[in-house]
C-alpha cells in the first residue's frame, strides 16, 4: 500500500471518520486561499482541488516520490517538489501568499526550523494555516509523530517566529463523539495485551508495523460493528470553534 493508517485515505471506507475531520481544514482554508500558494506534505492530495481553483500559482512539497505520479496528470499546472522537510531548500525568500500544511508539524523532529522556514517563504502579511492534533485527546502512542501538541506547547513555539497569530479548533459533535469513544474502547481492548507497557517502552520505528496493523485491523473491526455510523460522518459534522476540551486538530492561521 502506498499509505499507511496515518496517512487518512480517501478511498478506504474505514477511515472515513478521520478523513472527513483532515478534509474539514481545507474546506475553512479555501475561502482564504489566493495568489501563490505553497501546500507542505500534501499526501495524497485530496485537498489539493480546494487549494488549486482558488489559488494563481500552487506549489505542493511531499516527501513521498509518489505524489507527482497521484497528481500530476490531474493538475498539470502546478509545481510539486519531492523533498523531506525543514528546510525548504527550493524555495526563495517572501514568494507565497499563503502556506497551508495540515497535520504535519507533530512529524517534525525540528518544528523550529519548520516555522522558521515558513516565515521566511511567505511574503509580508502572508498568512501559514496549520492543523495538528491535540495531544490530549491521543488514545496512544502514535509511533509515526515525533511529537504532539497541547495548547500550550504550540503557543510556546509560534510566538519565537510569529507575534501574530491564533489558535482555534476544529471540533466534532455527538456523532463523531460516539465514534471516539467507540475507538477509544476498542484500542483499550487492544492495548490490555500490552502487559510490559511496551507501547511507550519501544523505539518508534519498532513500533510502526504492529502499529500499522494493530490500527487497520481497530478500523475495520470498528466498520464491521458500527456502519452506519462510520459510513454517515460527513464534512458537516464537524466545525471551526473556539478551542476547548473537546478539541479534535488545533487550526492555527500564522501571519507574517
Amino acid at each position: 500500500m502506498l499509505f499507511s493508517t496515518e496517512v487518512t485515505s480517501s478511498k478506504i471506507t474505514s477511515d472515513n471518520p478521520l478523513f472527513q475531520r483532515t478534509l474539514k481544514a481545507y474546506h475553512v482554508v479555501a475561502p482564504h486561499i489566493h495568489g501563490n500558494v505553497l501546500e507542505i506534505g500534501c499526501g495524497e492530495g485530496y485537498g489539493v482541488e480546494l487549494l488549486y481553483k482558488n489559488s494563481d500559482q500552487l506549489t505542493l512539497i511531499d516527501k513521498s516520490p509518489y505524489t507527482a505520479e497521484l497528481i500530476n496528470s490531474k493538475y498539470p499546472n502546478t509545481t510539486i517538489i519531492q523533498e523531506k522537510i525543514p528546510p525548504l531548500t527550493q524555495l526563495e525568500n517572501n514568494s507565497f501568499d499563503v502556506v497551508v500544511s495540515f497535520q504535519v508539524i507533530e512529524h517534525i523532529k525540528e518544528a523550529a526550523l519548520y516555522l522558521e522556514e515558513i516565515h521566511r517563504v511567505l511574503k509580508p502579511n502572508g498568512k501559514a494555516y496549520i492543523s495538528t492534533p491535540n495531544a490530549l485527546k491521543t488514545i496512544a502512542r502514535n509511533p509515526w509523530h515525533y511529537k504532539e501538541y497541547t495548547f500550550e506547547d504550540l503557543v510556546h513555539l509560534f510566538e519565537n517566529n510569529f507575534t501574530n497569530y491564533t489558535i482555534k479548533a476544529i471540533q466534532g459533535n455527538a456523532k463523531t463523539a460516539a465514534y471516539y469513544e467507540k475507538n477509544k474502547e476498542s484500542v483499550a481492548r487492544f492495548l490490555r495485551y500490552d502487559i510490559f507497557n511496551l507501547e511507550h517502552k519501544i523505539p518508534s520505528w519498532l513500533l510502526q508495523i504492529p502499529y500499522e496493523i494493530a490500527n487497520r485491523m481497530n478500523r475495520k473491526k470498528l466498520l464491521h460493528k458500527n456502519p452506519d455510523l462510520v459510513n454517515t460522518i460527513t464534512l458537516e459534522d464537524y466545525s471551526l470553534g473556539e478551542h476547548s476540551e473537546a478539541t479534535l486538530d488545533f487550526f492555527c492561521t500564522l501571519t507574517k
